[in-house]
């Protein structure tokens, strides 16, 4: 069966965003630590979380590192708020490194927790993370670039492609 115009083009784009993830990803790998704690800021407070980026920076930068890299209100009011743990990591984080952030997070009383990773998690460390009372959020390396991706952090769009078809509505008479 022959490949449609626009299924060449869909397969295209899903070819460039795999590439550019994969580079993004790299990118990341190669940066100091603070500076990754400072693209997770831009990420949370991008995807509505924090308020503004001065007071999520703020947030962050206060902890004392117990287990938690920073705290990040859950609304701009600040009803709420979430423990941030960020990690540039090359191996798989096991169960043990989830362990201790909701060893942290108990010692806070924080009922919300995001473990942010360059790498993957073990099956183990998802599952513990997924039975915890806390609510532990983990986020690998693959979802975090789509997040930026998706966020335009880090990205910037350099060609758009406007696919047009006909308006039939337009040629029928009433």
């Amino acid at each position: 069966p022959e490949t449609t115009p626009e299924e060449a083009l869909a397969n295209a784009y899903q070819n460039l965003k795999n590439n550019l993830a994969s580079e993004l990803l790299q990118q990341l790998k190669a940066i100091s630590s603070r500076q990754f704690e400072n693209i997770v800021i831009d990420l949370l407070v991008a995807m509505g979380y924090g308020g503004s980026r001065k007071e999520a920076a703020k947030a962050i930068g206060k902890s004392g590192d117990e287990g938690i890299d920073g705290i990040i209100n859950e609304d701009r009011l600040g009803l709420d708020v979430i423990y941030v743990q960020a990690k540039k990591w090359e191996g798989t984080v096991g169960r043990p490194e989830i362990q201790k952030f909701a060893g942290a997070l108990q010692g806070q009383h924080a009922k919300k927790g995001i473990f942010i990773a360059t790498s993957n998690f073990s099956k183990e460390a998802a599952d513990f993370a997924s039975r915890v009372d806390n609510k532990i959020i983990l986020i690998d390396g693959d979802t975090l670039v789509q997040y930026m991706i998706d966020h335009n952090i880090g990205v910037t769009p350099f060609v758009n492609y406007e696919v047009k078809k006909i308006d039939l509505d337009y040629f029928t008479e009433e």
